[in-house]
Formats: C-alpha cells, structure tokens, sequence
C-alpha cells in the first residue's frame, strides 16, 4: 500500500503557525507638480505701410505745367503786343446827319392819313375793322346786335368761364368787338377782335398762342393746323367731322392770329364738309383789313 502523508497535529509544541509579515506601508502617492503657465510674449503686429497715392506727383506735375503754359503764353503775348506799332484810331468827324426840313412858322406836320396810321384805327371803332358780310348772307338768330360783346359774355363761351375771366383781366382785355352771318341752310362764319390795353403783358400775343398751344389736345381736332398766308403767327383748322346719333353732322374750322394789341378768332361751323380754302379765305381776308 502506499505511505500516506498524515497533517500535522494541531496541538502540537512547535506552533507550526504560519507567521505573515507585515505589509509594506504603501508610500504616500506623489503630488501632482504644478507647472508654471509660461507667459507667451505678445506678437507684435507690423505696421501696415500706407497706401501710396498712384499717379499724385504726375497730376502735380501737369498742374503745375498747366499753370506755367498760361503764364508763359501770356508773358509771350504780351510782348509780341507791346512790340507792334500802335493801330490808329478812326476819325473823329462822322459824315452830317440828315434832317427834314424846317417846317415854316406856324405851320404844324401834316398826321398821317387814316390808311397808314394804324394807332388812329385800332383806337377808333373797332367794328369797322371787321370783314364786312358777304352778299345775300343771313343774319344768325343769337348774333349780338350792335356787334360789341361784353367781358362775361366773352368768356362764357370758354369750358371754364370763371377762371377764362381771371385770365382776361389779368391780361388787361379792353373790349370785343363782333360780327356773324349765315350763308345757306347751316353755315355760320363769326369773327371777333379781342383788344387789350397796353401793359408789360402782351394780351393778345399770350391769348392767340394759348388757344393755338390748345388745338392739338382738342377733343376732336386733333390737328396743328395750317399757316395763315400774310400772317407771321397765324394758323387756321379744319376739324374732322363730328357725329353723333340723332344729330346731324357736325364740321367745324377755327382760325387764330393776332396783330399788335388784337388778337382774332374765326369760326366757320356747318352740317356739311368746310374745305381749308373756306376757312383760309376768310382769314387772309380779316387779316388785310389790320
């Protein structure tokens, strides 16, 4: 049998304990070593250069040379002036002036006659400066009587009759002076000269351009019209007929010009078509009588 290995006894003299040494104490952990922060000197940033102005001594320099130019050509024009002999002056005596002769003592200038002095016809009755009416002609039913029409009925023939009189006044309107007649069924011709008084403000010129400025924005008219021939400013129209149901058609021609303190307007109105030589005619013939 095999030999058995018996434990030994725990009574034993020898005291068999097994003896622990004692751990080693553990060493004190080592303290974190806290390093200085270092202090990063600061970058120093380069001066930016500053910008140069491109071109500055050139445009100096042509300034400059500029200035020296005018100076210069005035110095050299000036001498090549003071170097030239001087120009002589024109005579003093001038040719004698011619005079009308004397008139005998007492003896006063003959006026001129009524058919040159124009200032003796407009101041006179203006109605006889009007066309005179054509044979067999009629008399319309609403013509003025006496062939005068006042301010307020002048201007109540305008869109807006109170503003049309502020205008007038303004302009110094003096007086109208009228005529109308009828030839045929419907045709009706009508003239009136519209005199104003002398003042800084040119009346008639101002009233006969405003209404001829107003003929292209006519509600029919539509038209810029024709020059009137023997008149600088004048012009005549010939509107395009108007028509409208239940009615007959209408045809109407305008004229407008105006001659010193005297502006005229004409009206040629019909049923039937009115040519450009109608209303031409008719112009050119009041005109000759201013």
């Amino acid at each position: 049998m095999e030999a058995t290995e018996t434990a030994p006894n725990a009574d034993s003299n020898d005291n068999d304990v097994p003896v622990t040494e004692p751990a080693a104490e553990a060493a004190p952990a080592a303290e974190p070593v806290q390093e200085e922060p270092v202090q990063e000197e600061p970058v120093q940033e380069e001066p930016v250069p500053a910008r140069r102005r491109r071109g500055g001594r050139a445009v100096a320099l042509i300034a400059a040379a500029a200035v020296l130019g005018i100076v210069g050509g005035t110095a050299v024009g000036y001498g090549i002036q003071a170097e030239r002999e001087p120009t002589p002056l024109p005579a003093l005596n001038q040719p004698a002036l011619a005079y009308p002769k004397p008139l005998p003592e007492g003896q006063a200038p003959k006026p001129l006659p009524a058919s040159e002095d124009r200032k003796a016809k407009t101041d006179g009755d203006l109605r006889k400066l009007l066309l005179p009416k054509p044979a067999g002609a009629q008399k319309p039913e609403f013509a003025d009587a006496d062939g005068w029409m006042t301010v307020p009925q002048y201007v109540g023939y305008f869109n807006h009759p109170r503003r049309a009189l502020n205008y007038q006044l303004e302009s110094r309107i003096r007086r109208v002076a009228t005529t109308s007649w009828r030839t045929g069924t419907y045709r009706t011709t009508s003239i009136r000269l519209v005199q104003y008084r002398p003042s800084d403000m040119l009346g008639a010129q101002d009233h006969a351009e405003n209404q001829m400025d107003y003929m292209p924005d006519e509600d029919y008219a539509r038209s810029e019209g024709d020059p009137i021939k023997g008149s600088a400013n004048g012009r005549y129209y010939v509107f395009p007929v108007k028509r409208e149901a239940g009615y007959l058609d209408h045809y109407q021609a305008r004229a407008y010009f105006y001659r010193g303190d005297i502006m005229v307007e004409i009206f040629i109105s019909d049923t039937k078509k009115i040519s450009k030589k109608d209303i031409s005619s008719v112009a050119e013939r009041q005109l000759g009588r201013l």
